[in-house]
């Protein structure tokens, strides 16, 4: 045993050092990439690792600088002693970030560098320092929301160039000091790093990158089904404090305080004249008051990323007040509980027949919002970090607390696809909780605003039987008779028993956006089509660097939701200047960088140019996806369908590299075609001599390279490439005209004829 130790002794002190890396340009230029990398992370999540974590790795690889000659070990044994308490700081931090372990997982790789630091004396440690910077940057990608995370891109792409350039001739040998010291000429050491080369090759990386990014397809994301919950502050304990789970809304404001923005009791407000609130949206509250007046100031409230767009449903209302709706069943409001061990509800929904499509939705709260749950239709689970949520009767989820800026939470909804086919079949033979609830008019205006909806009908100019007919020809109607007033002021206010309705059809012609889908409701539901007032969010505007849609209070309105039997409620949108359907599942971002840029252009052509372009880019993009689609199919067809796809890979890139020679042949000829006809001769001649493996080195003249031939080609062969080398030289610097007519004919023959042996 001894013996043996001992072999294994001398072994291990006869392994020589590792070699030290002596560049200080590449330690300095890695470090400043695990810099970046460090507060990419910070910024992105909004944390302050980096005040610790920047100045220890600095101080670190400062250390590791001056002892990079050194074993270091007791160093090493203190490291594997802060590794160990790293891990477990690690598994402490994952218990309680179950449901997003991205920043638990950086903060992990912030430490291992931090303790790595100290101890990397060789190249090989750059390395790892390198790719963990890499992975940060990637962390903190996926978690930015914003624009603020490009500069540190552009950035840690900056000092990635010279670094890999440096680290590439470190691993040569180029920049290693010798013994004695010496080194490159400092012209070698620039040439590899100009700033015109940098220069150029940052420009087109960026030029190369932007135009793959934007013609990338954006596939459907979330294949884990483990979804970001996160909150500013512990909710795990949250619970309604009373059994009817209501709606607080601090936008309301108590008559007589019109100019404070205080919270107040919004029951006092259901109707008479009153102020709008500034900053929060009137419509999420448990009553909602449409006799007020004012505009919204623009501030952003969510972040939403999303399989698709969609309209991000709040609340609906069942019972209209005269003045405004009122949610009328507050006792069926269902409480659901989630599981400790998980931050999953399972909401129960009930199902909805026709075909439809789960879209995962998770929303980042950017400005406080009452204790409502914004979410796509029909949603089916809820990743939310509270004890409790509620449920209403109308499928609209509610928070314990009010909604805090920071909060993260995800939905995964089942939306049903629109079929205009189906819904126009579909009965009109309503259940009877429908009916009770549903097609509620107010006595005194029924008949007046039956009158007016089939007077409106009438118009069409063939008749209308179906029930989504009938609410699409409405809505279109509305949008076409009706205008919205320029001043958010100018409406006068409605009179203490004035039907908002009645005044919108007959007395203004028109009102403001939220009074036309509540027109539209009580039109539909005098003529017995079931409907009810829904608020939320429109989709936003879509950011294609973050992949987020950026919505603000400003894009919250209201829509008419209309029921059909076995399909459930879909919803219509009466408003001028908006689509007659929200966005849903039917919209593809798949190309979304593109349209955006292509919808910039469209704007400066004439509209049949843009219009024929847009027609040939429609029918190109559609062949691709069917394209997809059926390669899709394909490989998804069992063990057939995989050997297939793999001898449709290998004929495609067989094509592929018949089309890439045949490039090379064309750029090959063309440049011949531009030079003068002795020089295109001469390199012609080398051309069919570098193919029998003679290829003649830059370093060699012309003559030089003749002789050489001498020694490896049959006399016949020698003579006639010293006979074309003459020709050449004597063009070149003599300016004598050569007969090329002569040359050409006794180059065709070294070409045809057997005469240059082929290369060993």
């Amino acid at each position: 045993m001894s013996t043996v130790l001992g072999q294994l002794w001398q072994s291990f002190e006869g392994t020589k050092p590792a070699q030290t890396e002596n560049s200080i340009w590449l330690r300095v230029l890695v470090q400043g990439l695990v810099v970046v990398g460090i507060v990419a992370t910070d910024v992105a999540a909004g944390t302050q690792i980096s005040f610790w974590a920047v100045p220890l790795s600095i101080v670190g690889a400062t250390w590791s600088w001056y002892r990079r000659r050194s074993r270091n070990i007791a160093v090493k044994f203190l490291l594997a002693i802060g590794m160990l308490l790293a891990l477990g700081a690690f598994f402490s931090n994952l218990l309680t970030q179950v449901h997003d372990t991205r920043l638990v997982l950086a903060e992990l790789l912030i430490w291992v560098q931090i303790l790595h630091s100290f101890d990397m004396p060789r190249r090989q440690d750059l390395g790892y320092s390198m790719v963990i910077g890499l992975i940060l940057l990637g962390v903190a990608g996926t978690i930015s929301q914003t624009l603020v995370f490009a500069p540190l891109l552009l950035i840690f792409l900056a000092l990635a160039l010279p670094v890999l350039v440096l680290d590439y001739s470190s691993r040569l040998g180029i920049f290693v000091k010798s013994k004695r010291k010496k080194k490159l000429p400092l012209a070698t050491q620039t040439s590899l790093l100009s700033l015109r080369s940098f220069s150029i090759f940052l420009l087109a990386i960026l030029g190369l990158g932007l135009a793959i990014f934007a013609l990338m397809p954006r596939l459907p994301g979330y294949q884990l089904q483990t979804f970001p919950v996160s909150a500013p502050v512990d909710l795990g304990n949250s619970n309604f404090n009373s059994s009817n789970p209501g709606i607080v809304n601090p936008g309301y404001v108590r008559p007589g305080n019109s100019d404070s923005g205080a919270g107040g009791s919004y029951q006092n407000l259901a109707t008479g004249p009153g102020k709008m609130d500034e900053g929060f949206y009137y419509g999420f509250g448990d009553r909602i008051n449409q006799n007020l007046r004012g505009e919204l100031k623009p501030k952003v409230v969510l972040r939403v990323r999303s399989q698709a767009p969609g309209f991000w449903r709040v609340l609906s209302f069942e019972n209209y007040t005269g003045q405004g709706w009122e949610i009328s069943r507050p006792e069926e409001v269902l409480k659901v509980n989630r599981p400790p061990w998980s931050y999953q509800f399972i909401l129960g929904t009930p199902p909805i027949g026709g075909e439809s499509k789960e879209v995962i939705q998770s929303y980042t709260v950017v400005s406080e919002l009452p204790n409502i749950i914004p979410a796509l239709a029909y949603p089916q689970r809820l990743y939310f970090p509270t004890r409790e949520v509620a449920l209403d009767p109308n499928g609209s989820l509610r928070s314990p607390l009010g909604l805090l800026e920071g909060l993260t939470y995800t939905v995964i909804s089942r939306v049903p696809l629109r079929d205009r086919t189906q819904l126009q079949l579909s009965s009109q033979e309503y259940p009877e909780k429908i009916k009770q609830y549903y097609l509620k008019v107010p006595p005194k205006i029924v008949d007046q605003v039956r009158e007016r909806t089939e007077e409106l009908l009438a118009t069409s100019p063939k008749p209308i039987t179906s029930s989504y007919e009938k609410a699409l020809f409405l809505a279109q109607a509305l949008k076409q008779n009706y205008t919205i007033p320029e001043n958010p002021l100018g409406l006068p206010f409605l009179a203490e028993n004035e039907d908002l309705v009645e005044a919108f059809l007959f007395k203004n012609k028109g009102g403001y956006p939220d009074h036309f889908s509540s027109a539209l409701t009580i039109m539909l539901r005098s003529i017995g089509i079931p409907a009810r007032l829904v608020v939320g969010f429109g989709s936003g505007k879509f950011n294609p660097f973050t992949g987020l849609y950026v919505v603000k209070n400003t894009d919250a309105y209201a829509m008419s939701e209309v029921y059909f039997p076995e399909y459930g409620w879909f919803a219509f949108d009466p408003i001028p200047g908006h689509e007659l359907f929200p966005p849903s599942v039917e919209e593809s971002q798949t190309f979304s960088v593109w349209r955006q840029f292509w919808q910039w252009v469209a704007g400066w052509l004439p509209s049949p140019l843009s219009s024929w372009l847009a027609e040939v880019w429609n029918l190109v993009v559609g062949l691709l996806l069917r394209g997809f689609i059926w390669l899709w199919r394909l490989l998804s067809n069992g063990w057939l369908g995989l050997f297939t796809g793999l001898i449709l890979a290998v004929f495609v890139g067989f094509l592929g590299w018949l089309g890439w020679q045949q490039w090379r042949n064309w750029r090959y000829y063309r440049w011949l075609a531009s030079l003068p006809p002795m020089e295109s001769l001469y390199q012609k001649m080398l051309k069919v001599l570098g193919k029998k493996g003679y290829i003649k080195h830059p370093a060699q003249t012309p003559l030089e390279y003749a002789r050489s031939m001498r020694q490896h080609q049959p006399s016949v062969a020698a003579e006639v490439i010293e006979e074309i080398s003459q020709a050449y030289v004597s063009w070149r610097y003599g300016a004598i005209k050569p007969n090329l007519k002569q040359l050409q004919r006794r180059l065709r023959e070294l070409g045809k004829r057997d005469y240059v042996k082929s290369g060993q």
